[in-house]
């Protein structure tokens, strides 16, 4: 595929000619890489194709997509580049793979969320859903970008009670924007810190599992 930026595929254990798939785009914490988000989608991969993409920059021992330059502010200027990128991906993913157009759908952890729910609101109808677990929307995001239309899409946001790095408020923030536009929010807390349980798993697997279901055909 024609991109700059380094990504895991999982394919479809069938791909029958003809036919279009479901694609889940993953995008990982800072610090962190493609691989490691792998885990959180096993049993996922036997009818779509899955993207797990490694931020572009280096970030201690794995990578990042963005700079901060202040608590939940990222660098305005690297922070859209990253949403550019991102973007150029997906359109890549969708010419040359065979996917539906119609079930796309975004997941990341912590600054892979935070793309995520941009994303989302950026691309409107062309995202079916999303899961974004322990994120925020920058406030550029939301004074300052295009958002699209969201009353199609469905989101799973959840947080931890405990997060440490990123306060549970901005979580609660998170569902509150995203309803007040009119999207479908299903919202989980845990009595967690900064993580992923493994209650938090079960919970946004089935949900996607579900949602998937539910599309299938659309």
């Amino acid at each position: 595929m024609n991109t700059s930026m380094v990504y895991e595929l999982r394919r479809p254990t069938n791909i029958e000619p003809g036919k279009k798939y479901p694609a889940l785009f993953v995008m990982h914490g800072i610090g962190s890489n493609e691989k490691n988000m792998l885990s959180l989608v096993d049993g996922l991969d036997e009818s779509l194709f899955i993207f797990s993409i490694r931020g572009h920059i280096s970030q201690g021992p794995g990578f990042a997509y963005f700079t901060i330059q202040g608590y939940g502010k990222p660098h305005r200027e690297v922070f859209d580049d990253a949403i550019i990128r991102l973007t150029a991906f997906i359109n890549n993913a969708c010419d040359k793979y065979p996917i539906d157009l119609n079930r796309l759908y975004l997941l990341g952890f912590s600054q892979g969320a935070i793309l995520a729910m941009t994303l989302g609101l950026t691309l409107g109808y062309r995202i079916k859903g999303i899961v974004a677990l322990s994120g925020y929307i920058p406030s550029f995001v939301k004074e300052e970008y295009n958002i699209q239309p969201v009353e199609e899409l469905s989101v799973f946001i959840s947080h931890g009670q405990m997060d440490q790095v990123l306060p549970y408020e901005w979580g609660q923030a998170n569902e509150s924007f995203f309803s007040e536009l009119g999207a479908n929010v299903t919202f989980r807390s845990y009595p967690e810190p900064h993580t992923v349980s493994e209650e938090n798993l079960r919970d946004f697997q089935q949900w996607f599992i579900d949602e998937l279901q539910k599309n299938k055909g659309v």
